[in-house]
């Protein structure tokens, strides 16, 4: 099973965050230029929240608030889940699910090192079932035997 660790040293660490004080039109704009919907919030170097295209959506649009007025502490998620780098990918498939989010910020020793979306969880998994599935396959096919057992 593939971890996270794992996962991040393909995908890479990198990270979009914006800070509790900054307005919310600012991280909606910074969302369109790096084309994500999602963003990080954080306080110097500690995780305090994350802001989504669905907290402008239903915290800013319906409420009648303005986005370059409000800041984003007013609209951002507090109770983040998050995973740890030793985390399998199934595992963390499963929290979100359960938790019916998108994305997963990854902490290690109390700092973010990486965030994870669904769409990252399942490519990896496909990719690990396409990998067992070619192993299947070249065992069936007497592939992985030597040519001395084979005769």
């Amino acid at each position: 099973m593939t971890t996270i660790h794992q996962l991040l040293k393909v995908k890479g660490r990198s990270y979009v965050a914006v800070g509790p004080n900054e307005t919310v039109y600012a991280a909606i704009k910074l969302m369109a230029d790096q084309d994500i919907g999602s963003l990080l919030v954080v306080d110097g170097d500690v995780l305090v929240g994350i802001v989504t295209e669905r907290h402008y959506a239903r915290d800013v649009m319906l409420k009648g608030r303005t986005s370059p007025r409000t800041p984003v502490r007013d609209i951002m998620e507090t109770q983040v889940p998050c995973v740890k780098p030793s985390q399998t990918t199934e595992a963390c498939l499963a929290l979100m699910t359960h938790a019916c989010v998108r994305h997963l910020p990854v902490i290690d020793g109390g700092r973010v090192v990486g965030i994870v979306s669904i769409g990252d969880l399942v490519k990896s998994i496909i990719d690990d079932q396409h990998h067992t599935i070619d192993q299947l396959e070249t065992y069936i096919h007497g592939d992985a035997l030597p040519q001395q057992a084979r005769a």
